[in-house]
């Protein structure tokens, strides 16, 4: 085994063990991720690693974006649209802005030039542990879409504009209506090539069985969006997440369960490895970049940074507390007004904004040199100062937004659970209806019939009981005692496949195909 393959390996160990004690930690793999990333990076012997600007965002950003937009929640979207779009395009210019004038008043030699392209990169926010923070203390639906909505959308403005600054910083010059101009096409381009990828690959799905090409299918759509956008000079960002929302709204018309159910737990895994990836590919380049640094005085390098996350943080707090403020003395004239947001959830939203792996993706990003061959003015500064925003995003404002959420009443949305409730309760009478049109044909079975609607009876009466339409009569007690029997069944019929396969009767292949069938039996618990 050469050092490559050494290494490698070890790479994939540490990242496996950065996710482990993040789940024994309770606390979301990003921050373990960007704590594990900066201590590599300084272990004696490591190789030092260069990534090729040009692929880095073709490669890690793609995915992510197609992802999340496929996971997305589009109506919370579409209730929220105005103060989506203030936070996705005007907050995103504003942060850029203001990052750029602290960076370049307080870091001597740093061009306007660069403090944008700085300001680019450190403006959109990563929703990844912002969100996970949100799902595990069942925060208001309607919060945790808002925090997965900008996170979403920031990316394509922030890109757009990052390739703006760092084309002024490479040509050395600037021009407002051409950047106006590349604006408008890289966004409409953008746009029409991802619906029209995510169309055909809709098309293409529909009319493929086998779950594995689906789901492989599902895994290059994003670049297949993402590719062609930039080699026109569109936003692939735009194009990527058009695509994802395309398939977001055909997939439940084109798929059957299994590539759907098979796609999510793939996609899952993909997040988590390109999320890893990036964090421990910059911890390796950390040291080197701290050693391009050694015309810095540490404490100036300190002293910069946190200038830089201050700037970050302070116009992120001032816009939740002030833009809400000003928009509503322009609604009070209207007939009806948007919903006010409280001032609890405004401080959530406000903290809730850290950065990750698209600042780090966009960061790597940067060119070498710029048009005349010299070096990409204070590359390294750029890449260690977004690292110092992304660590202390991610761990401070990480570690200290459960608290923040506990103690701040931000509970003033419909509860969650009630809604699904009202779905699961509509879902079951829809189940009573097509059993009852199928019990009239000829090829079905009366006990079979009679047993299918014995099962969705019980569970509309149990919906029913949890809504308060009708009175409980232990129906919750009753579905927890059969869904721990049920448990105990499939885990009895686990074992005795297991002393099967140890005793060589049975192939491992058929141990799992069976095992798969009633893992998914199990799963299907928390639904009776």
């Amino acid at each position: 085994m050469n050092h490559v393959e050494v290494f490698v390996t070890g790479l994939l160990l540490v990242v496996a063990a950065l996710g482990a004690l993040a789940c024994r930690l309770s606390v979301p793999y990003p921050i373990m991720l960007v704590i594990g990333g900066a201590a590599i990076g300084f272990v004696p012997g490591l190789p030092e690693i260069t990534l090729d600007p040009e692929l880095v965002l073709a490669l890690f950003l793609p995915p992510l974006l197609y992802k999340s937009a496929v996971y997305a929640n589009f109506d919370d979207f579409r209730t929220n649209l105005r103060g989506l779009t203030l936070s996705t395009v005007v907050l995103v210019l504003v942060t850029m802005a203001g990052v750029a004038a602290a960076a370049h008043t307080m870091i001597p030699d740093m061009s306007w030039q660069a403090a944008f392209v700085l300001g680019a990169i450190l403006s959109p926010t990563d929703p990844v542990a912002a969100a996970t923070i949100m799902h595990r203390l069942n925060a208001p639906r309607r919060l945790v879409s808002s925090i997965e909505g900008e996170g979403l959308f920031n990316d394509a403005t922030a890109l757009v504009a990052y390739r703006v600054a760092v084309a002024a910083t490479v040509a050395g010059a600037f021009s407002l209506a051409e950047a106006g101009l590349r604006f408008v096409f890289g966004v409409v381009a953008g746009v029409a090539i991802g619906v029209a990828v995510g169309l055909m690959s809709a098309w293409v799905r529909r009319h493929i069985s086998d779950p594995q090409i689906s789901v492989t299918i599902s895994l290059l759509t994003g670049y297949a969006a993402f590719l062609p956008a930039q080699a026109v000079d569109a936003s692939g960002v735009l194009a990527a997440v058009a695509a994802g929302i395309v398939m977001a709204i055909r997939s439940p018309e084109v798929l059957d369960a299994r590539p759907r159910l098979q796609g999510y737990f793939v996609w899952d895994i993909v997040d988590f490895l390109i999320n890893a990836t990036l964090f421990a590919m910059t911890g390796l380049q950390l040291r080197a970049i701290v050693a391009g640094l050694d015309d810095y005085p540490l404490g100036a390098l300190a002293g910069y940074a946190l200038v830089v996350t201050a700037a970050v943080v302070i116009i992120r707090v001032a816009w939740f507390f002030a833009v809400p403020s000003i928009t509503g003395i322009v609604d009070r004239g209207s007939r009806s007004p948007p919903r006010r947001l409280s001032a609890s959830w405004r401080m959530i939203m406000a903290w809730s904004g850290m950065r990750g792996a698209v600042s780090l993706a966009v960061a790597l990003a940067i060119p070498l040199t710029v048009g005349d061959g010299s070096d990409f003015p204070q590359r390294d500064l750029i890449l260690f100062l977004t690292f110092a925003v992304i660590f202390f995003t991610l761990v401070v404002q990480g570690l200290t937004l459960p608290a923040l959420v506990r103690r701040l009443d931000s509970d003033d949305d419909e509860p969650d659970t009630e809604e699904e409730i009202r779905a699961r309760l509509v879902a079951a009478k829809a189940a009573l209806s097509q059993i009852d049109a199928l019990g009239a044909e000829e090829w079905t079975r009366d006990d079979t019939t009679q047993r299918m609607r014995g099962v969705y009876d019980y569970r509309v009466r149990r919906f029913a009981a949890r809504l308060g339409k009708i009175e409980d009569d232990g129906y919750e007690d009753r579905s927890h005692a059969y869904q721990e029997m049920v448990r105990l069944v499939l885990q009895a019929q686990r074992d005795a496949l297991l002393t099967m396969r140890r005793e060589g009767r049975l192939s491992n292949e058929t141990f799992n195909l069976i095992l798969r069938d009633l893992d998914l039996e199990e799963s299907r618990l928390e639904a009776t």
